[in-house]
């Protein structure tokens, strides 16, 4: 009796099968039963040969399979590429803080080198305020030394200016010293304003009346010759001198200046001499002016300069710390978007991890099935295979029984005797297999239903994992493109920092090469300006300055 499978469970079988291809089974995937392991039959008989193939529709479907492999294999390359780049830009980030550091290195030993060398332009500052503390006290010494002795000259000039000087002065009121030095006095003036610049023969001056002018003017001639002698180059490094300062005393030099005025006094010659060298030291001190106020011009536009280049140092070291802190902000930035893409690459490989579990777990599923439906048919053949033999077996029987008996009334007495069933019992026995043979074929409906279900559910879930994947390329391709903005910002902002450290490089260069030019005239410029300020001919009585001025007018702050 042969039982033909229905067509409903032949396409339930090709609907299942192409389910299974869709879900990844290709046709190495699913094989037929005799590649799996030849499982014994229960009853110990040897199994059917070559059983007929499952699944035979999801063959056409291998080139589907092949191309999502590719496809998975493809993703794992990228992603591997994925890692090897964020590797790279880590290397890189790595090399440009050790970059950093070492300019910043650099830039500290300079900042170093520029206080140190601040630091001896200081001390060197220290020195020269001492100096010219020590110049200013000397200076203060002179002018008070000259102070008594203009107040001398106008003594004497009032003494002589006096009708009554010669006849009332008895000699015990005055010394025989003063009154000897006050007669050469008279006399060498007398001669000096006969052998003046402007007269070339000697004149004699017999009247008291036309004598008081000349003697005004010699004593206008003494006293400019004691202020050049006061504040000429010659006495200025004498007086610089420590060791003269430490020598003389003040009244040693009020008693050698007494007897210089007394021997140019004698001598009338030198008068004109000592004339011609005030000339030409009143030429050089204008030149010295000159040139000192050259200096100083060219100090103050330096200075302004250097204040200037301070500025635009200051600016370009604002400007570098701003962007210091964009650069560190985009680095944070970066570093949070690169553990936000190792997050998701880790919950994707966990998804993928997942979804192959599952994807193994059916496929187990589906051989455990496979094998159980191969049994069930070998069962079914081998039962089919019984009821042909024993049909056979009764056919030859009755065969036989027609052979020797021939006839209806020998099967009506094969009937009667028992060897052949009747047909009520035939009948029934046909019912009983049919209702047998219904039962299996709903239980296997059911089972196929069943089956179909779970395949309706694992392919619900096949597509949720598929728009998770696509879910995942799409923020994957986001997190790529913002991230591919942020390499290009950080691009930019290393130009314009590459461009800004140039800047200041040059902004460096120049500035040493300004206070090279400082150093090369600061000693002999700022001194020379403040001799010219402290020491000028039209302010001579001026007040003593304070050294705590003086002292910040030379500071120059370097940074």
């Amino acid at each position: 009796m042969n039982h033909t499978p229905s067509p409903h469970m032949a396409e339930a079988a090709k609907s299942g099968a192409g389910l299974l291809c869709g879900l990844g089974l290709g046709p190495d995937r699913v094989r037929s039963p005799d590649s799996l392991t030849h499982t014994p039959s229960p009853t110990g008989g040897t199994p059917s040969s070559s059983p007929p193939l499952l699944l035979s529709p999801g063959l056409g479907e291998s080139g589907d399979w092949e191309s999502r492999e590719e496809l998975r294999l493809r993703e794992l390359e990228e992603a591997r590429a994925r890692a090897a780049q964020m590797e790279k830009t880590m290397r890189w980030w790595s090399d440009c803080t050790a970059n950093w550091r070492e300019k910043w290195s650099k830039v500290r030993s300079e900042r170093n080198r520029a206080r140190d060398e601040v630091r001896q332009l200081r001390q060197r500052l220290d020195a020269l305020t001492k100096e010219l503390t020590g110049a200013r006290r000397e200076r203060q010494e002179l002018a008070s030394e000259n102070e008594t002795l203009r107040q001398e000259a106008l003594r004497l000039r009032a003494d002589q200016a006096s009708p009554s000087h010669a006849p009332s002065a008895p000699p015990s009121s005055s010394p025989p010293s003063s009154s000897s030095s006050s007669q050469p006095l008279v006399d060498s003036k007398q001669d000096r304003v006969g052998e003046g610049p402007g007269s070339p023969e000697q004149e004699p001056v017999r009247d008291v009346d036309t004598e008081k002018p000349d003697r005004q003017k010699e004593l206008e001639l003494l006293e400019s010759v004691l202020r050049s002698k006061a504040e000429g180059p010659d006495s200025w490094d004498a007086r610089s001198a420590s060791s003269l300062r430490s020598a003389l005393s003040r009244q040693d030099r009020s008693r050698l200046l007494w007897d210089d005025i007394t021997a140019m006094e004698e001598d009338p010659g030198k008068i004109n001499a000592l004339q011609l060298r005030l000339d030409e030291s009143q030429k050089v001190l204008l030149k010295e002016r000159e040139d000192k106020h050259a200096l100083s011009k060219s100090i103050e536009k330096l200075e302004t300069e250097l204040n200037q280049w301070k500025l635009k140092y200051e600016e370009q070291n604002k400007t570098k710390q701003e962007a210091m802190k964009q650069l560190n902000m985009l680095k944070e930035v970066h570093q949070d978007e690169l553990g936000r893409m190792s997050e998701d690459l880790e919950d994707e490989l966990g998804a993928r991890t997942s979804m192959d579990k599952k994807l193994a777990e059916l496929r187990a599923e589906v051989r455990l099935e496979h094998t159980a439906s191969w049994l069930l048919k070998r069962e079914r053949e081998r039962e089919r295979e019984r009821e042909r033999e024993r049909e056979r077996e009764r056919e030859r029987e009755i065969e036989i029984t027609r052979s020797t008996r021939g006839g209806w009334c020998g099967r009506q007495e094969l009937r009667e005797d028992g060897l052949i069933p009747s047909a009520p019992q035939e009948l029934a026995d046909m019912r009983h297999i049919h209702s047998k043979v219904k039962k299996q074929y709903q239980d296997k409906l059911a089972e196929l239903a069943h089956a179909n279900r779970r395949v309706e559910q694992h392919e619900t879930e096949v597509k949720k994992l598929r728009l998770r994947v696509e879910e995942l390329k799409k923020e994957l391709g986001q997190a790529e493109d913002e991230l591919d903005e942020a390499h290009n910002q950080t691009r930019k902002l290393q130009r314009s920092l590459d461009e800004q450290v140039e800047q200041s490089e040059n902004l460096q260069v120049q500035l040493e090469h300004l206070q090279s030019r400082l150093r090369r005239q600061k000693s002999p410029g700022l001194f020379g300006k403040m001799r010219s300020a402290r020491f000028s001919p039209e302010n001579p009585d001026g007040p003593p300055s304070d050294p705590d001025e003086e002292e910040e007018e030379l500071q120059i702050q370097i940074p």
